[in-house]
C-alpha cells in the first residue's frame, strides 16, 4: 500500500502531466505562430494566393494523414516513444529549416512539423488518459486543451515579434528549442507507459468501432468546437474591421475568445467528473452556445457584438472539448486508445479547415460576411441537435 497521501498523489499525477500539456502547447504555438505571418511571407516572395493556399494546409494536411497511423503505433510500442521521438523530429524540421538558410523551403519545414505533431499529439492524448483515473479525465483534458488555448492565443503574437526581431531563421529556431526542452522534460518527468495486450482487430472491426456512438458523437463535438474556434479567430476580426473598428479592438476580441476557453476548459472538466454535467448535454450545450456567438457576432453591429461572439464561442469551445475528449476516453478500450485520439483528432483538423472553407465560401456567395457566420450557426445547431439525438437513442 502507497504511504503517499492523497495530496501528495494529486500533485505527482500534476507533475506527469505538465509536460504532456507543454507538448500540446508546443503544436498550437508551433502551427499559429507561422500560419499568422504567412501572408506576409508570400507577399514578401511575391508568391500567389494559391500558394499561401498550401503553406497554411500543409502542417493541418500531414496531420490528418499521418495522426491516425501514429496513434495506431502508439498502441503497439507505448506512447512515450511516439510522444519523444514527434517532439524531437518537430526540433529537427525546424532546425533544418534555420540551416538551410533558404526562405522558400518554409513550406518543406511546415508539412515536417505536421507530420512530427502528427505523432507527438495523439500519444499525449492518449498518455494523458493512462496517467489520470477515469473519475479525473474531465480535469485532465481540461488542463491539456488550456495549454493548447494557450498556444494558440500566444502563437501569432509571439511568432510576430521573434520574425520582426530575427525573422524567420529566429522564429523556427525558437521552435527547436521548445520542441527539445519539453523533449527532455517528458523524458525526465513521464513515466514509461507499457503497450496493453491487445487482441487482434480486423478492418471490419475498426470500423464497427470508429461507428459507434461513443467515437462519433465526441468527434462530432470536437470538429464544432475547432470549428468554430478557427472561424472566430480568422473571421471575427474581418466583421470588426467592416464596422470600422480597429486591429486593437479585434485584436482584444480575439485574445478575449481563446482566454475564456482557456479559463473555462479545465472548469468544464471538473464539473464533468464531479457529476455536474452529463456528457451528451454538455457537448450538445457547448455547440449550441458557439453557434449563439456566431449568430451573435452576425447581427449585432459594433464592439458589443464582438465581445459578445468572442465570449459566447469561448464558453462553448471550452465546454464541448474537454469533455468530449473524457468521453472518449472513457468508451475507448485502454489499448486502443492512441488509435481513437489519433482519429478523433482527424476530426478536430477537418473543423479545423472546414468551418473558415464553409464561412467563406458562403460569405462569397451571398456577399457579406455574415452570411456565412449564420451558416456555421446553422451547421453547429444541426450537430448539436444531432449529439443530443444519439444521446437519447443510446
Amino acid at each position: 500500500m502507497s504511504g503517499e497521501s492523497p495530496g501528495e498523489s494529486t500533485t505527482a499525477a500534476g507533475s506527469r502531466l505538465l509536460p504532456l500539456y507543454a507538448a500540446g502547447f508546443v503544436t498550437a504555438f508551433g502551427a499559429h505562430s507561422i500560419a499568422a505571418s504567412l501572408g506576409g511571407y508570400t507577399e514578401a516572395e511575391h508568391a500567389s494566393l494559391l500558394t499561401l493556399g498550401v503553406l497554411l494546409a500543409v502542417y493541418d494536411g500531414a496531420e490528418i494523414v499521418l495522426k491516425p497511423i501514429f496513434g495506431a503505433l502508439a498502441d503497439r510500442v507505448g506512447p512515450r516513444p511516439v510522444l519523444l521521438g514527434g517532439l524531437l523530429a518537430f526540433a529537427a524540421a525546424s532546425a533544418a529549416f534555420v540551416l538551410a538558410g533558404n526562405p522558400a523551403l518554409v513550406g518543406v519545414a511546415r508539412f515536417g512539423q505536421g507530420a512530427a505533431a502528427a505523432a507527438f499529439s495523439p500519444a499525449a492524448g492518449a498518455m494523458v488518459a493512462r496517467l489520470t483515473p477515469q473519475a479525473g479525465h474531465g480535469k485532465a483534458y481540461g488542463g491539456y486543451g488550456a495549454w493548447k488555448g494557450i498556444g494558440y492565443t500566444l502563437g501569432p503574437v509571439l511568432g510576430g515579434v521573434l520574425i520582426t526581431l530575427g525573422g524567420y531563421a529566429l522564429l523556427f529556431g525558437t521552435l527547436a528549442a521548445l520542441a527539445v526542452a519539453v523533449a527532455a522534460w517528458a523524458a525526465l518527468a513521464v513515466p514509461a507507459v507499457p503497450p496493453l495486450p491487445r487482441a487482434r482487430q480486423t478492418v471490419l472491426d475498426l470500423v464497427r468501432r470508429l461507428s459507434t456512438s461513443g467515437f462519433v458523437r465526441p468527434t462530432l463535438a470536437l470538429a464544432g468546437a475547432t470549428a468554430a474556434l478557427a472561424v472566430g479567430v480568422g473571421f471575427l476580426p474581418v466583421a470588426g474591421a467592416a464596422s470600422g473598428l480597429g486591429p486593437l479592438v479585434t485584436g482584444a476580441a480575439v485574445s478575449v475568445l481563446a482566454a475564456t476557453a482557456a479559463l473555462v476548459q479545465p472548469r468544464a472538466g471538473r464539473a464533468r467528473d464531479n457529476g455536474r454535467i452529463a456528457d451528451g448535454p454538455g457537448m450538445a450545450t457547448g455547440l449550441a452556445l458557439a453557434a449563439a456567438g456566431m449568430a451573435c457576432g452576425a447581427v449585432i453591429p459594433g464592439a458589443a457584438g464582438l465581445l459578445v461572439s468572442a465570449v459566447l464561442v469561448g464558453v462553448g469551445t471550452g465546454l464541448a472539448t474537454p469533455i468530449a475528449f473524457a468521453h472518449l476516453a472513457a468508451s475507448t478500450p485502454a489499448e486502443r486508445l492512441g488509435q481513437t485520439m489519433g482519429a478523433a483528432e482527424v476530426g478536430r483538423e477537418v473543423g479545423d479547415a472546414g468551418g473558415p472553407l464553409l464561412v467563406g465560401a458562403i460569405a462569397a456567395a451571398a456577399g457579406a460576411l455574415g452570411a456565412g457566420l449564420i451558416g456555421l450557426a446553422v451547421a453547429l445547431g444541426a450537430l448539436a441537435v444531432a449529439v443530443l439525438r444519439a444521446t437519447s437513442s443510446r
